[in-house]
């Protein structure tokens, strides 16, 4: 489909009420640059990411533009423009970016600078992005509403039949995209779930096992205990103070481990929570 092609589909769509259009855009993480700006007389060059988009891609997406403005139909030169997240920003040391020429093969002036936000997998820090305006020929993204998404997925359908009648469309959901890139995390979560649940099965029936063992072996001691005036306080605490003291020697061996493991595992993330040693006395607090 032509670049031509995309952009009056996308305006189709747009007019149809189908959905409100975001973009023909590039795959994101199939496309790298380098840009080049300088400031006081320093040359910085970096490896960025450049999305071609519409006028409408940064309002529709929800980005926030902490500096600047966004594209408008009404500039001629926003041709050259280019807008730039804060991570670029302050790779290329542009603290008043607005306005300062940014170099890629041409120059390109920065009109307006977006918050970050995560385009990649959580283990990656935010890295340098920017948008130029531009067509891509091969990707459409629509925003519609989810209270009629099967009307306006069949409506999206009529359109592209009339573009393209002897090609099937073919599209995905971005939430089930993002989603994908964390199958492995689920599957590695739901894993540890079962081992856990079944572990904790298990020693259950042992323990049960056990101290069912322990009461018929003690079975004339607690008769002559309550004989004797013992409360049933006091035959608990003594049946079940050996268990006690095995499930902390077991959670000094288990707490340092699972910490180091944990702490391992997370740094492969950029983004991570704290593991601090609350979360091991609460759950040592319920086991107990």
């Amino acid at each position: 489909m032509a670049g031509d092609r995309a952009g009056v589909i996308a305006t189709w769509i747009s007019d149809s009420g189908a959905g409100k259009i975001r973009d023909a855009r590039i795959d994101q993480r199939r496309l790298g640059r380098v840009a080049r700006a300088t400031t006081d007389h320093v040359d910085h060059s970096i490896g960025v990411q450049i999305w071609r988009v519409d006028y409408d891609y940064i309002k529709t997406m929800g980005m926030k533009l902490v500096e600047g403005r966004n594209f408008s139909e009404n500039r001629a030169s926003d041709s050259s423009g280019i807008i730039i997240n804060q991570t670029m920003a302050k790779k290329l040391g542009l603290k008043d970016p607005i306005g300062k020429s940014v170099q890629n093969n041409r120059p390109w002036n920065v009109v307006g600078v977006v918050e970050d936000f995560h385009f990649e997998f959580l283990r990656d820090q935010i890295g340098p992005l920017c948008f130029v305006l531009g067509n891509n020929s091969n990707i459409v993204s629509v925003k519609i509403n989810t209270a009629s998404m099967s009307s306006a997925i069949q409506s999206i359908d009529g359109i592209w039949k009339k573009f393209s009648p002897n090609q099937p469309i073919r599209y995905t959901f971005l939430d089930e995209s993002f989603a994908r890139m964390y199958d492995d995390v689920q599957r590695m979560g739901r894993i540890f779930i079962s081992a856990a649940g079944l572990a904790i099965v298990v020693a259950c029936l042992g323990l049960f096992a056990l101290s069912a063992f322990m009461v018929e072996q003690r079975s004339k001691e607690i008769s002559i205990r309550l004989v004797m005036g013992a409360s049933v306080k006091n035959i608990f605490r003594l049946l079940t103070q050996n268990f006690v003291q095995l499930v902390l020697v077991s959670f000094v061996i288990a707490a340092p481990l699972a910490w180091y493991m944990m702490t391992k595992w997370l740094e492969d993330y950029k983004y991570k929570i704290a593991i601090t040693w609350d979360v091991f006395m609460v759950s040592g607090a319920i086991r107990g």
